[in-house]
């Protein structure tokens, strides 16, 4: 995986290119579609909103990345959402995104045991998250009942965990790769900016048959079992090698567009992009929804959260701070 503090070097770009997009592909030849997702902006204001360790800011960035390749595939108006639950340094990560392209995302961790992993060289993503649950969850609406699908993690990455999602419950053979690190811009002030990127490929013949070829795994068959030899897809062979060859930096280089990646990547094969979608941090909370909050809760628990003669709510996501008088959000102060 990349290193959180790569410096991205700065050239003059042959095609400038379009941050905080979401750009489609295909490759009609060898069945595979996929996207390419570059964040700029969107990523940064995520992650520059919390005083995240790099480690942790670097594997929030990543879930960012991974959720909106999945969340943008979503052909209505709903949610993906991603999140993780783990016995690791990072306990939760979670990341909301919105269709048609606006997302928001946070991390719970334990402050000692991150920088503990960081003092022993240990901060890497699969120590971090340790061993639990990855959880994809997508939200039509509440006329319309959730889809959740549930991986385990077991001290791999989200890659890992993106892989096995895919062949447990989609059972579409596909590969992604995630790249975050921090931009340092030489004379425009001391702030490094965060930057992401990630491309996903999946292989989607006609046939059913050829798709099975195309990531075979022994099941439940005893040791031992003499297991039918069969020939793995050449198409689907060529498109995850050429997959692999991406580079982390090829991925955040604001030098290299994503039109110009997927021709550098696919260009023998003859590549089609679609129209790239925009992509924003966004966060659904405001006064009134969080007002509405407090009035749910009883007289009793609104009590308990005076402090210094107000009461204060910090939005996990976005760090938006809202304070109230007490006899603002009072029962007596609902409307009727």
């Amino acid at each position: 995986m990349n290193d959180p503090d790569i410096a991205i070097p700065t050239r003059a770009p042959a095609v400038v290119a379009v941050d905080d997009t979401i750009l489609p592909f295909a490759v009609k030849t060898l069945d595979l579609r996929g996207r390419i997702v570059r964040l700029g902006a969107a990523v940064d204001t995520i992650l520059t909103s919390h005083d995240y360790p790099a480690p942790v800011a670097k594997l929030l960035g990543e879930a960012i990345v991974l959720t909106v390749m999945l969340g943008s595939a979503l052909k209505f108006d709903g949610r993906f959402i991603l999140q993780t639950q783990s016995d690791g340094p990072v306990r939760m990560l979670v990341v909301d995104f919105t269709a048609p392209g606006k997302v928001r995302g946070c991390a719970r961790f334990d402050a000692a045991r991150v920088a503990a992993a960081i003092a022993a060289n240990a901060a890497d993503p699969g120590k971090l998250l340790g061993r639990g649950h990855l959880a994809m969850t997508i939200d039509q609406g509440p006329e319309m009942s959730r889809y959740q699908g549930l991986v385990p993690l077991e001290g791999g990455d989200l890659e890992d965990a993106a892989h096995q999602y895919f062949l447990r419950s989609e059972q579409i053979p596909t590969r992604v790769r995630l790249a975050v690190a921090e931009e340092f811009r030489p004379g425009k002030g001391e702030r490094r900016h965060w930057r992401a990127g990630g491309i996903l490929l999946q292989f989607l013949p006609n046939s059913i048959e050829r798709a099975r070829q195309a990531d075979l795994d022994p099941g439940d068959a005893p040791a031992g079992t003499a297991l039918h030899v069969i020939v793995e897809d050449e198409a689907w062979v060529e498109g995850r090698s050429l997959i692999a060859t991406v580079e982390d930096i090829e991925l955040i280089d604001p030098a290299l567009s994503s039109e110009r990646l997927a021709y550098r990547l696919f260009h023998e094969h003859g590549v089609r992009v679609f129209r790239a979608a925009p992509v924003e941090a966004h966060c659904s909370c405001t006064r009134d929804g969080v007002e509405a909050m407090l009035k749910s809760f009883s007289q009793t628990d609104r009590d308990d959260m005076v402090e210094n003669g107000k009461i204060t709510v910090t939005c996990e996501f976005c760090s938006s701070t809202y304070v109230f008088a007490p006899a603002d959000i009072a029962a007596d102060s609902a409307p009727p």
